[in-house]
């Protein structure tokens, strides 16, 4: 029988340089909690969701600064990551391969997407729960694209018809996505390594709110967006 087990996994080994901080970007402060406890939150708050794997850095001396009490045995950290998120998602999925089986599903999830939204998680769960692939939350890109030449002028503008901006989670089976992502170079998202198997992921309606924090600015914008959803400290 298929399983249908539903576990989070997120790879938080980075240190997030582009935001200019000296603490890793994942344990920056947000609305009184750190970004990840906010990222955590969002898969945890659906019952159907199990466990949340943590794959953090082998030194991480910050995670346990941090109250997690409240997830019971629904957080496990792994301590695995590794030099690239396609390094750090593989480590994970083997560390946990003792506790799931290959037909669980994983949702991996970016640490720094603390926004996304209950709707568009259960429309995942209900999408892709029987799906024979798996697929990812994305948005249907809006606004025009221009390609760039060397000097830094517009060579081209793309048209948008049939494009999509791909978000987290990415759903897909434990052992389809150890096994894709063992085989293919390194890649920026998991459905990549899938769609490198010759298969194809589908795309499930997400939300603009789900937005990667990045850049210092942005966390502005989430602190926004969570106590628009009634996250308050």
């Amino acid at each position: 029988m298929t399983s249908e087990r539903f576990f989070g996994l997120i790879p938080a080994a980075g240190a997030g340089e582009r935001m200019g901080q000296a603490t890793p970007k994942q344990y920056l402060p947000l609305l009184g909690r750190t970004l990840l406890y906010h990222s955590v939150n969002a898969l945890l708050a659906n019952s159907r969701i199990d466990t949340v794997f943590l794959v953090l850095a082998p030194g991480d001396g910050e995670f346990r600064r941090h109250a997690w009490g409240e997830f019971g045995e629904r957080v496990a950290p792994l301590y695995c990551g590794g030099a690239t998120r396609h390094d750090s998602v593989l480590n994970g999925l083997v560390a946990a391969s003792s506790m799931v089986q290959p037909d669980d599903w994983m949702l991996v999830h970016d640490a720094a997407r603390p926004c996304l939204g209950q709707r568009e998680l259960q429309r995942m769960l209900d999408a892709l729960a029987t799906d024979g692939v798996g697929g990812i939350l994305a948005v249907p890109v809006a606004d025009t694209l221009k390609r760039a030449d060397p000097t830094g002028r517009i060579q081209t503008t793309e048209p948008r018809e049939h494009l999509w901006q791909a978000q987290t989670p990415q759903m897909f089976r434990h052992g389809l996505l150890l096994h894709a992502l063992s085989r293919t170079a390194k890649m920026t998202d998991e459905a990549g390594a899938i769609e490198a198997l010759g298969l194809k992921p589908k795309l499930v309606q997400g939300s603009a709110t789900n937005l990667k924090v990045t850049y210092a600015e942005d966390l502005r914008l989430a602190e926004t967006i969570l106590a628009s959803f009634g996250r308050q400290t």
